[in-house]
């Protein structure tokens, strides 16, 4: 049973076998794009977007639905869209950073979970690093398939913070899905649940988000041939010697 245990969980490397590919199939280049339509939803209202980078400049984020009342569910869409590319939020390019050099892995199961405390990114803010000393992390690799299922951060008990008030509560949650035709990560889903008390105040933030209807190309016909470029470069030099080559 002690065996089977220590098999069971173990300490690896992230730049080795079905780690490395999954966190490799997150790294997308810069120059691929998505259109998509969002859903986020909260206890009391539903909103439902498109974005089309495509589209002329103030014209490619819509809304398409409304149904209740939420400000903060406004807010959490007005933020959105005022990115510059509202699109790169579906790709969690800088997972492997978060990651870091090892990870503990429990193999058990059809999918392995893995263990990780979140190093701070460039991208992250002040929040984040504070958050990342405190919050549990675990993510879900499907590790035929070489790719990560799921990610999720968990507040393990109550905690001051630095502004005042105490946060007593923090899950979230993302959904990885698999473009089919370049075979990369992307953000298919999250969802965000708090509480925070401050002041005789209690602050709650729950809403989630469903990504669908997305479409996958890059910013250019160029940059697309480029990459298919690097793509047969790589497959050429990773061939074996002699590979195809006629028997005698």
């Amino acid at each position: 049973m002690l065996l089977h245990v220590i098999l069971a969980s173990l300490s690896m490397a992230t730049g080795t076998g079905p780690m490395d590919a999954a966190l490799e199939a997150t790294e997308a280049p810069d120059t691929l794009r998505a259109a998509f339509t969002v859903e986020l939803r909260s206890q009391t209202a539903r909103h439902v977007y498109s974005f089309d980078p495509r589209d002329p400049k103030g014209a490619r984020w819509k809304l398409l639905m409304r149904e209740g009342h939420d400000e903060e569910l406004d807010a959490v869409a007005a933020n959105w869209a005022s990115e510059p590319a509202p699109d790169g939020r579906l790709f969690p390019d800088d997972l492997r950073a978060c990651l870091g050099q090892t990870v503990q892995v429990n193999t058990e199961g059809h999918a392995w979970r893995v263990g990780f405390r979140h190093h701070p990114n460039y991208n992250d803010n002040e929040f984040d690093r504070w958050a990342a000393e405190r919050l549990q992390a675990n993510a879900l690799l499907d590790p035929v398939g070489e790719r990560f299922l799921q990610i999720d951060y968990t507040l393990p008990k109550a905690v001051n913070v630095p502004n005042g008030g105490k946060l007593t509560r923090y899950n979230q949650t993302y959904i990885l899905s698999t473009e089919p035709r370049w075979g990369f990560s992307y953000v298919s889903g999250f969802a965000i649940d708090l509480e925070a008390r401050a002041a005789f105040k209690r602050i709650t933030r729950s809403y989630q988000a469903e990504v669908t209807d997305v479409q996958f190309f890059f910013a250019s016909p160029e940059a697309e041939r480029a990459f298919l470029d690097r793509q047969a470069q790589i497959t050429e030099v990773s061939l074996p010697t002699g590979f195809g080559a006629p028997l005698r």
